[in-house]
């Protein structure tokens, strides 16, 4: 992802739900009730981590049984220190005493909990990028630090990593067309990493090394979820297995969620989209732009999807009048600049949201030349009566007025295909007139025509045309 470029925008939970959702998330949970049991007995080593001795009475405070019991209750204690619920008093003594952030907990607000939350998320993700320990005592050498080298692991490349997954995972979730709150599988996630943009055929190179990747992110995963940032499915041990061990039970090759499976929960994408903004991102969330202008609003939801420009409009009209919004929106919709064709596509959509207390707006401006064609489309949609007729002239304008609004807003895609075989099909000619369109984007939208239409003899009429009108406007 580039940092130049807005990313979609979100949808965010409400942030008191986020809190909730943040205070019920095992780790915190956990990392909480260690800090209230922390008391002028407690003992911490030399790293900060909690004494051997006490870590089984934190085990059985928190309700962990078995192995892993002693190593759950460590990794609470840490995030309990990382985010400052707990703070080391003196560490000769290794005494602690109840940090100054617990409060924020019981008695702050819903932003000050999201605060620790971010705080033990950070934490935890610095502790996913991290390889096994066992690799890690295997890789000291004789001054007792980490030989990097031997251990073929790059701690910044490492987490650049996690961050580009967690990055990609969050645009496809919050994308128009992603993945919203379904889960993604993780060969499509680690592949969004390692697989060159225009590669046909993965190499087997490559398949390599997105299968290690994917092996990689099954573990990293596993250590997210507790935090609350994701639902996990993991991969089936039985892929892991050895060739030539029989399958425990019959498996099924094709069922890609054996592979495994992720989502970011809502937290999850309240908490990347937070360290995305830290990184410098452009990460607008749907409401931003609900206290502020027409024209603020316009050129916002010019990079929107459809679904995102309607719920951000949604918002700015839910705080205005009918009749006001309606003007407003009108004068932000003039101009003759390249993004003023969206800027009315946006415009019009924003309108068939308005009731017919707006009728007066549209009326206001039926004589206008960049906005008289929209107005009647909309009375007329309306059923109003005494709409006049448009002229030959203003309709070959909107023509051209929407094909660059659409062009705009998606490119070469299939609908707007569609539309110019449409035109092309309706209109003999078409092209004969809309050169003569006295509309900026006259051009533009022409050459437009001539890569889109699927008949030569007819895309040569258009690149014709296109050349005249750009002729006519002295370019």
């Amino acid at each position: 992802m580039s940092d130049s470029s807005p990313l979609p925008p979100v949808r965010l939970h409400p942030e008191a739900e986020l809190a909730r959702a943040a205070l019920s998330t095992p780790l915190l949970s956990r990392a909480a009730r260690l800090a209230r049991w922390a008391g002028p007995d407690t003992r911490v080593d030399a790293g900060g981590g909690l004494a051997e001795e006490q870590l089984p009475a934190a085990a059985e405070l928190l309700g962990l049984a078995g192995d892993d019991a002693a190593a759950y209750a460590a990794e609470a204690w840490r995030v309990a220190l990382d985010t400052g619920l707990v703070e080391i008093v003196d560490e000769e003594a290794g005494t602690v005493r109840t940090g100054e952030e617990l409060k924020l907990l019981t008695g702050g607000s819903p932003r000050d909990v999201l605060t620790v939350w971010l705080a033990a998320l950070d934490a935890v993700l610095a502790d996913a990028a991290v390889p096994d320990l066992d690799d890690l005592v295997d890789a000291l050498d004789d001054g007792g630090e980490v030989d990097f080298a031997s251990l073929d692991w790059d701690p910044q490349a490492e987490a650049e990593f996690l961050d580009g997954v967690l990055g990609n995972l969050y645009l496809l979730t919050v994308s128009e067309d992603g993945a919203g709150d379904g889960p993604v599988p993780l060969p499509a996630l680690a592949a969004s990493m390692l697989v060159p943009d225009g590669m046909g055929e993965p190499s087997d190179d490559v398949l390599e090394q997105v299968s290690d990747a994917m092996m990689r992110l099954d573990d990293q995963f596993r250590t997210l979820e507790p935090v609350g940032l994701v639902a996990y499915r993991p991969v089936d041990e039985a892929l892991m297995a050895d060739a030539d061990e029989e399958p425990a039970a019959p498996v099924d090759d094709t069922d890609v969620s054996r592979y495994g499976m992720v989502r970011l929960t809502p937290l999850g994408v309240y908490g990347i989209r937070a360290r995305l903004l830290d990184a410098g991102f452009d990460a607008p969330v749907v409401g931003d732009l609900a206290d502020k202008g027409a024209d603020a609003l316009l050129d916002g939801t010019a990079r929107f999807g459809r679904s995102a420009a309607r719920a951000e409009t949604e918002q700015w009209l839910v705080r205005r009048e009918p009749l006001d919004a309606a003007r407003e929106l009108l004068a932000a919709a003039r101009g003759a600049d390249a993004g003023a064709p969206l800027r009315r596509l946006r415009c019009q959509q924003a309108l068939s949201l308005v009731g017919a207390e707006a009728e007066p707006a549209l009326r206001e401006v039926l004589d206008d030349p960049e906005l008289g064609g929209l107005a009647r489309v909309w009375l007329s949609e309306r059923g109003a009566s005494g709409v006049p007729a448009p002229s030959e002239d203003m309709v070959f304008w909107l023509t051209v007025d929407t094909l660059a609004a659409q062009l705009a807003a998606e490119g070469n895609s299939e609908e707007l295909q569609a539309l110019v075989e449409g035109l092309a099909a309706q209109h003999s000619g078409f092209f004969a007139a809309a050169w003569r369109v006295g509309h900026p984007a006259t051009a533009e939208v022409l050459d437009a025509m001539g890569r889109l239409h699927p008949d030569k003899k007819v895309a040569k009429e258009a690149r014709k045309a296109a050349f005249k009108a750009r002729s006519q406007q002295g370019g």
